[in-house]
């Protein structure tokens, strides 16, 4: 299974019951693409990994402010990430507000959102 595959040259980022993640993992599976799933909540989130996220896409980028968690926080802390301290430290405590997901390859390449169309274009890349 491409789970267990620790060597993976792709890891797909995201949180299991994504329905987003579902459908890029049924794609990479149906397309026979080794790659290591890492979900936020099970195998954590750290610091440094989310900064080279926020340093390669910006934090602006990572935000998901059309799901449910962001819609569930107060309007004075919505307002209150506007910059990329405040956006690290809030997707460090809650990260199922990171949009997802996030393919990333060995050399720092990075992928977020899903459509069969982009992530075709960026396997053949690394092919």
């Amino acid at each position: 299974m491409a789970d267990e595959n620790q060597n993976s040259p792709l890891t797909l980022y995201g949180i299991k019951n994504c329905d987003t993640i579902k459908k890029a993992r049924r794609y990479l599976e149906s397309h026979d693409v080794a790659f290591q799933f890492h979900d936020y909540r099970a195998d954590g989130l750290d610091a440094e990994l989310l900064q080279t996220f926020i340093d390669k896409l910006g934090f602006a980028a990572l935000l998901n402010t059309r799901g449910t968690t962001w819609r569930k926080l107060p309007d004075a802390q919505r307002n209150a990430i506007d910059n990329a301290d405040a956006a690290r430290e809030l997707m460090l405590a809650q990260p199922a507000i990171i949009k997802r997901p996030l393919l990333c390859d060995a050399s720092g390449s990075m992928l977020l959102g899903f459509s069969e169309t982009t992530y075709q274009q960026f396997i053949q890349e690394k092919s």
